[in-house]
């Protein structure tokens, strides 16, 4: 079995990508109000900050803050996958390989993670974030997924509401990981 090595900075800010296993299911912006009291449930029990975040049918990406002098992210992706796939019914089909373990099969096992090195690359994965529901082709303009942060940057006053307009997907962007 791999050994994955990941980076850990206590305090430190990551950009996360975790994929559904099924990745034709909808079930994340089907049980949008379970996926939030997932995160909410964790954020009480081991704090941590939500920069920026969208949910898609079947993947999420997000950038959170740790608290100083804590580096534990993985325990508090665990918990969140655990708590939303414990309150989602037992539909999904399961391998062999996860029935043994007492696996549920919906969530992918692993998942990205990238420490956050500059306000540069901060600026880049929020983008990326924002743009993700446009790059896959569930909307036409970013203000219109409701599944994303992007809503409280342009209450916040730190976007406006026509951000980026209608933008055709083959145009350059330098978001994300360089």
């Amino acid at each position: 079995m791999p050994n994955y090595h990941r980076l850990k900075f206590k305090g430190g800010c990551y950009f996360f990508t975790l994929n559904l296993l099924n990745r034709r299911s909808t079930l994340l912006t089907d049980q949008i109000d379970l996926l939030r009291n997932s995160f909410s449930q964790i954020k009480r029990k081991r704090a941590f900050h939500i920069d920026a975040i969208v949910i898609l049918p079947d993947h999420l990406h997000c950038i959170w803050t740790l608290p100083q002098g804590d580096a534990d992210y993985k325990t508090r992706w665990v918990l969140i996958k655990s708590e939303f796939s414990r309150h989602t019914p037992a539909i999904e089909k399961r391998s062999v390989s996860r029935r043994k373990r007492g696996e549920r099969g919906i969530w992918q096992r692993r998942f990205w993670e990238h420490w956050i090195r500059s306000d540069d690359d901060y600026a880049r994965h929020i983008d990326y974030i924002h743009w993700n529901p446009v790059k896959h082709q569930h909307v036409a303009k970013v203000k219109d997924w409701p599944y994303s942060s992007f809503h409280s940057y342009v209450e916040k006053g730190l976007l406006t509401q026509d951000w980026l307009g209608d933008v055709n997907e083959d145009r350059s962007m330098n978001w994300g990981e360089k």
